[in-house]
Order: structure tokens, then C-alpha cells, then sequence
């Protein structure tokens, strides 16, 4: 009898998995060795390789506001308008935000190694002939092509942390992808600041050169280098990729230009938004039916990760409208440039250093429950924007510093549970869906917050700047016979009447803009209080509670 067919009697139900000895003179037949893994053992490796992750998802990070921060400069040296100006930053962050939801399909292909080294180098050097562009045309489609490779990281970075970290500390990789979504911007604008004042605008790109080359250097050590699976694209889901990546950019523009443009009364807008939203339609249906989808919709069936998704939507809006907030006040109310505001963003981002570690160790332990420390951190915010409706025109930087501190503790306070809720519950295989989703989400959070903020504070001016030119020309009515008091403190300026009458006039405009703008500022916090209340009440009521992750015990019965 041969050695196939004593193998096929051995696996016959009923007969015993014991091999039989092999007859005397036949080959011996060995098992096939397992395939390897490639989740390496932890250790000082896979820290590094981590570390080079969570390095180059803060490059792509520093990169983002770059094109925000010397708009002034580029436009000079480009001769453009600031309209020519936003379309820099709407086209980069509407790739950006596109690329997040489709990276997972592609580091799964080409694997996490040689993906993560790739779209890093790619937006190094594509860096170096940013400031050199001819037009500004050249300048957005090069921006485009940024905006994607720096999209790719994020996801990675928070696969890496789930899938490389041991389960006991799985936490702390949370805490770590955290600190892109709250460190990394409360640092970037200072670190684009000092760059912009002291070193010159050509650097605010080349700037990621030399640490996007330190994280490369770290991930080639660190990562594993899992294979490659090109059998993937014999089922690549060409149809979503080539509606969904055209309507989720359209609808990035559209929150991004919308106020500029006035929104639907202008035909762009109005174009944007119906064949957006038309795409995003017919991207959604083919993703719940694809055999190989970029997002599993289905995933929207659970109760944590509606209640989860939705309100890390809500929470990285309010951070970014309370970080916008001071920034707005003190540039256009005080004229403070990017360097003097700087220590306002600090206050935030270097005790994040302490509190983001200090947070996922609390959240790391079992007897807490993540629902009641996210409640917690939603109220500090709502405390924050509590005192920011005391906001007048005499406010200056030292003003926010607690509002800035309350911040400290708020943000961290949310962002690492909501994470926990969104990921905690889901299996191994789920997670590169769960991180394009959380990213992408991530993302658009920001450009959500955008519109928001400009249209509630142009709304909100406008209406304050009515209401105290109403209320000017009626006292001016009952007080005509005392005369101009703006002109009688410049009467001595000049001899001129019109020009003294002029100046008044310009005066009077500066005064009633501020404390208009100074008003709005103080609506938008009016606002957020109640919107963080809600929040903090919704993620008590909705999801259930989530656990961090342990190490089967060896003790414990295999079933």
C-alpha cells in the first residue's frame, strides 16, 4: 500500500490520527513547516518600527498646514489672489481625505512595509520642487499628489499599533495614533510658525525632508516584512475606487469653498454637492454588495460604532473649532502674527506629551469604564468654551491659557476612549476596515469643522454688525448735538476736515468689525457648550461598554 493511500485510510472518519510507521525502505514524509508569522515578537524592534510609524503620520501632519501657514508669501511670490490661494489648500486636503479611505485595500496588497516606505518617500520628495512651481495650477496638482501620499499614513499607523502591539499594552497604541489627532496639530502650526519668521517660506516644505528620511530609516528596521499578495487585484473594485475617490474629494471642495462661494448660489458649489453626493450614493451601494470592498458597511450595524464613529466626527470638530478659535482672535483682534500666537497652541500640545500616556493608562484598566472618562473629557471642553463666551476686545494670548489647559485634559479625555469604542470590538480582520473609516471620518471631521466655523462666524458677524450700526445710528439720532467723538480725538491729526472725516469713518469701521467678530467668536462657544453636553450624554446612553484587551492566560482550557 503507498503512502498516499495509508494517508487517506488515517483521515477516514472513525480511524485513529495516529500515522502508521512507515514500511521498511520508504521515505520518511515530513510535515510541511507552518507558514511564518509575520507579527514578530515584541521588543526594541518593533518599538522602533512603531515609533517610525507614529514619525512619519506627524511629517505627513506638519506638511498639511504648510501651504495655510505662508499663504501670504506663496501668493506673493506666485502673483496670485487669496481665492487662487484657498484652492491650494481645498485640492490638498480633498486628496488627502480621499486617500485615507482606500489605503487599507492597498497595504494589504503591497503589504504594511514596503507601502509605509514608499508613499513617506513620495511625500519627501515631491516637497522639493514645491516651492519652485511655475503657476499656481502646477502648484495644486503637485499638492494633489501630496495630499495623497500623506493621506496613506494615518490608517497604517493605527494598524501597526493594533496589530504589533501585545494586547496588554494595546492601548497605549491608541493612546499613540491619538496624538495625530490632537498633538500633532497643536504642534504643527507652532513648528510652521518659527519656520515661516525665521528661516522663510521655501521652507516650510523642505522642512519634512530630513525626518521623513529618519522615519524611513526606522521603518525599514522595524517593520516586519510581511508579503506581498497580488492575488488581491483579480478582485479590485474598480467601480468604487472610481466613483468614490471623485465624491469624496467633490465633497471635501464643497465644505472647504463652500462660504467663499457663497455656497448653493454658486454654480460650482451647487455642481459639486448633486454629482458629489450622487457618486457617494452609487459608492456606497457597490461597496455593500463587492466581494472586495474598501469599507464594509455593514459594520454600521453596530451600536458602538455608530455611537463611536458620530462622535469622534463631533469631538475632533470641536477640538479643531476651539483651536481655530483664539488663532482667529488674536490675528485679526490683536494682529498677533503666527510666531506670537504660537505659545497659545503649545499650551495644549506639550502636556499632551504626559497626558495622552496618563489617559490610555487609565482607560487601560479594567475596572474603568472608557464611557465614563469620554463624559469626563467632554465636560472639561464644555468648561473650556464656558469661559470663552467672557471673550471681549480687551483679551490678550494670556487670556486662553485655561481655556487651553481645560483643553489639555479634554481632548485626550475623549479621543482615546472614542478610539477604544470604535476598535476594542472588533476582531483582528476588521481592523484595516475600521482604520480607513476612522481616518477618513478623521478627516472630514476637520472639514466639517471648517465650514462650520467660517460660515457661523461670517452668519454671526454679519448679524452683530447690523445690530450695532442699529444701535449706533439711534443713539447718534439723540446724541447728534454733541458732536462726533471719534472726529474730535483725531481733530488734531490734520487740518484737513475730510480727511480727519475719513479717518474717523475708518476708525469707526475697525471698532465695529472687532467687537462684531469678538460677538461671534463668543456665539461659537455659546454653541459648543451644549454640544459637548449632548455628547457627553449621548456616549453614556448609546454604546456599550468595551474592554482592553488582555493575553490569554496559559492556565486557561483550550476550547
Amino acid at each position: 500500500m503507498g503512502v498516499v493511500t495509508r494517508l487517506l485510510i488515517v483521515n477516514m472518519p472513525g480511524m485513529t490520527n495516529a500515522a502508521p510507521a512507515p514500511a521498511v525502505g520508504e521515505p520518511v514524509i515530513h510535515a510541511s513547516p507552518p507558514l511564518p508569522s509575520y507579527i514578530p515578537p515584541f521588543g526594541v524592534r518593533t518599538v522602533v518600527g512603531c515609533l517610525g510609524m507614529l514619525l512619519a503620520v506627524h511629517v505627513a501632519g506638519f506638511n498639511e498646514h504648510v501651504t495655510e501657514i505662508g499663504l501670504s508669501d506663496i501668493r506673493g511670490a506666485m502673483h496670485i489672489g487669496h481665492d487662487e490661494g484657498t484652492w491650494v489648500i481645498a485640492i490638498y486636503e480633498a486628496f488627502n481625505i480621499a486617500a485615507m479611505a482606500f489605503t487599507p485595500w492597498f497595504y494589504m496588497t503591497f503589504s504594511i512595509y514596503r507601502f509605509s516606505i514608499f508613499m513617506t518617500a513620495v511625500l519627501a520628495l515631491l516637497s522639493i520642487p514645491a516651492p519652485f512651481m511655475p503657476d499656481v495650477t502646477s502648484l495644486c496638482i503637485l499638492r494633489a499628489f501630496q495630499g495623497m501620499a500623506a493621506g496613506c499614513l494615518p490608517p497604517v499607523l493605527m494598524t501597526v499599533m493594533l496589530k504589533y502591539l501585545p494586547p496588554q499594552i494595546r492601548v497605549f497604541g491608541i493612546g499613540g495614533y491619538a496624538m495625530s489627532a490632537t498633538f500633532g496639530p497643536n504642534l504643527g502650526l507652532p513648528l510652521e510658525a518659527f519656520w515661516f519668521e525665521h528661516v522663510g517660506w521655501h521652507w516650510l516644505y523642505w522642512e519634512i525632508i530630513p525626518t521623513a528620511a529618519l522615519a524611513i530609516a526606522m521603518m525599514a528596521y522595524g517593520l516586519p516584512r510581511d508579503p506581498m499578495h497580488f492575488e488581491r487585484f483579480e478582485k479590485f473594485n474598480w467601480l468604487g475606487i472610481l466613483v468614490g475617490l471623485p465624491a469624496i474629494c467633490s465633497l471635501v471642495i464643497v465644505l472647504y469653498q463652500g462660504d467663499r462661494l457663497d455656497w448653493f448660489r454658486s454654480s460650482v458649489i451647487t455642481n459639486l454637492t448633486f454629482w458629489g453626493l450622487a457618486a457617494f450614493i452609487v459608492f456606497v451601494i457597490n461597496e455593500a454588495f463587492h466581494p472586495s470592498p474598501y469599507f464594509r458597511i455593514q459594520y454600521w450595524r453596530s451600536r458602538n460604532i455608530q455611537a463611536s464613529l458620530l462622535s469622534l466626527v463631533g469631538i475632533l470638530a470641536i477640538c479643531s473649532i476651539m483651536g481655530e478659535i483664539p488663532a482667529t482672535y488674536l490675528e485679526a483682534v490683536r494682529g498677533y502674527r503666527p510666531i506670537q500666537a504660537a505659545p497659545v497652541s503649545l499650551v495644549v500640545a506639550l502636556p499632551q506629551l504626559i497626558m495622552l500616556p496618563l489617559i490610555a493608562w487609565i482607560c487601560n484598566n479594567r475596572k474603568v469604564d472608557c464611557r465614563f472618562v469620554l463624559a469626563g473629557g467632554m465636560l472639561c471642553l464644555a468648561a473650556a468654551a464656558w469661559l470663552g463666551t467672557w471673550l471681549t476686545v480687551d483679551w490678550v494670548r494670556d487670556n486662553f491659557y485655561l481655556l487651553q489647559i481645560l483643553q489639555v485634559f479634554g481632548q485626550p479625555m475623549t479621543v482615546i476612549p472614542t478610539l477604544m469604542l470604535a476598535t476594542m470590538a472588533m476582531g483582528p480582520a476588521d481592523g484595516p476596515f475600521i482604520s480607513g473609516m476612522v481616518n477618513m471620518l478623521k478627516g472630514l471631521a476637520n472639514a466639517v469643522a471648517f465650514a462650520l466655523f467660517a460660515a457661523a462666524t461670517r452668519r454671526r458677524e454679519h448679524y452683530h454688525s447690523t445690530m450695532l450700526l442699529d444701535h449706533h445710528g439711534t443713539h447718534h439720532l439723540a446724541l447728534q448735538g454733541m458732536g462726533n467723538a471719534i472726529e474730535q480725538q483725531l481733530a488734531s491729526t490734520s487740518p484737513d476736515g475730510a480727511h480727519v472725516a475719513w479717518n474717523g469713518l475708518q476708525v469707526f469701521h475697525t471698532f465695529v468689525h472687532e467687537q462684531s467678530l469678538v460677538l461671534a467668536l463668543a456665539d461659537i462657544y455659546h454653541v459648543l457648550i451644549w454640544v459637548c453636553l449632548a455628547y457627553a450624554v449621548m456616549n453614556l446612553v448609546l454604546p456599550h461598554r468595551v474592554y482592553p484587551p488582555r493575553a490569554p492566560s496559559p492556565n486557561t482550557p483550550a476550547r
